[in-house]
């Protein structure tokens, strides 16, 4: 349904939505969300280029959102780093539907917006708040 790249994304965001305004480094984002460290890095990249997440360099630095999770869509974290895209046109190039969608693509674009519509209805706030939600979360060091 979306690539592991949104879903890693994802991952990122909640887990910086659990942290309050306090940075994360990517090391343990990559930890708690199971994400490659290298890979990671160029997802959160990609989120800061967006807007969605900031980057704070040195001592005390680290991820952090940019606004509250609760201004912060799931579609807004997918469409910044893997778009999801809309059938505007016969995907066939047929001359035959150029001025409306065959019914299969009309559907699956209907299909489509309607994802596009729950993602763009649900923010990031809500995923961490749902209750009994433990979504991603930084692993507790352990006692020797």
């Amino acid at each position: 349904m979306i690539s592991k790249t949104a879903e890693y994304a994802l991952r990122a965001v909640v887990v910086l939505a659990g942290s309050g305004d306090d940075p994360v480094l990517a090391p343990r984002i990559a930890e708690a969300t199971r994400v490659p460290l290298a890979y990671l890095s160029k997802v959160l990249q990609t989120l800061a280029r967006a807007d969605l997440v900031i980057s704070q360099r040195g001592q005390g630095g680290g991820f952090s959102l940019a606004r509250p999770a609760a201004e912060i869509t799931v579609l807004d974290v997918v469409e910044a780093v893997d778009p999801i895209p809309t059938i505007e046109r016969c995907p066939l190039s047929l001359e035959a539907h150029a001025d409306r969608l065959c019914p299969l693509h009309h559907r699956l674009d209907e299909a489509i917006r309607s994802i596009r519509a729950t993602f763009g209805g649900t923010s990031i706030g809500e995923l961490v708040a749902g209750e009994g939600a433990v979504l991603c979360s930084v692993p507790q060091a352990r006692s020797s």
